[in-house]
Parts: C-alpha cells; structure tokens; sequence
C-alpha cells in the first residue's frame, strides 16, 4: 500500500524563474535539477517537508497541443490551482511576502477553519496560505 505523497507536479512558464520565486521568495530549497535531452526536471521542496518534491513543469510534450495551449492560457489568466502552504501567522505571513514582491489576490481574512490569504506565483499559480485553527466541519 501507498507510504506517502511524494512528489507533485506544478505547471510553469519559466523554470529558473519559478525555482528563484520559490526559493528566494518562499523559502523553499533546490531539490533535483536534472536534464535528459530538451526535458528537465526540476523540483523545490519545504525545508521541513523535503520527502515531498514540488517538480516545476513546463507545459510541453507529451502532451498533446491543445491540452498545452488550454494550460498556457490558464497559467495566463492566473487561474490555475497550485497547492497550500500553512503558517503560524498568516498576517504577518502576508507582510512579509508582500514586502518581497509577492502578489496577492486576497488579503488575509478570517474563516471558520482559520485565516487565509490567496498569492499567485510568477507563473500564474494560485497558492493558498492558512493559518489553521481548530473547527468543527
């Protein structure tokens, strides 16, 4: 049976550009740059959570061309779904990033299961950050 989750796949326009938001802007660390002919993979992962590699995609091949187009003109429009990221203080959280150039489509606010603010990567990804707190569904 299945141990974990281990890696997952984002997609994105830009590979260095996304590994340096990641990393210089989030905190996350380099994982595998690996390249086998024209594809290269390359994953980031949290500092606490290495087990799970994050694989920065870049739409192509083997993907037919309109299913590529649909993922560019999605990353485009910035509405393509990313992942979530937890924090201890989302408020403060939100400065931070915001200081660092970071753009956010939704302020921190307050919902039932905790305080969540909504970031857009540089490729168009949305990243939702919560700061969790106990809730009944």
């Amino acid at each position: 049976m299945f141990t974990n989750v281990s890696i997952l796949s984002l997609w994105v326009t830009d590979q260095d550009a996304a590994l340096a938001f990641y990393v210089d802007k989030l905190g996350f660390e380099a994982g595998s740059d690996v390249r086998l002919g024209d594809y290269r993979w390359l994953t980031i992962h949290h500092p606490n959570q290495p087990e799970l590699e994050i694989n920065l995609a870049v739409v192509g091949p083997p993907l037919d061309a309109e299913l590529q187009e649909a993922i560019r003109r999605s990353l485009a429009k910035g509405s393509m779904p990313g992942f979530g990221l937890s924090t201890d203080d989302c408020r403060k959280t939100y400065e931070e990033l915001t200081a660092k150039g970071v753009e956010f489509i939704q302020p921190p606010a307050d919902r039932p299961y905790g305080v969540e603010a909504l970031a857009r990567d540089n490729s168009g990804n949305w990243l939702v950050i919560v700061e969790p707190h106990e809730f009944t569904a």
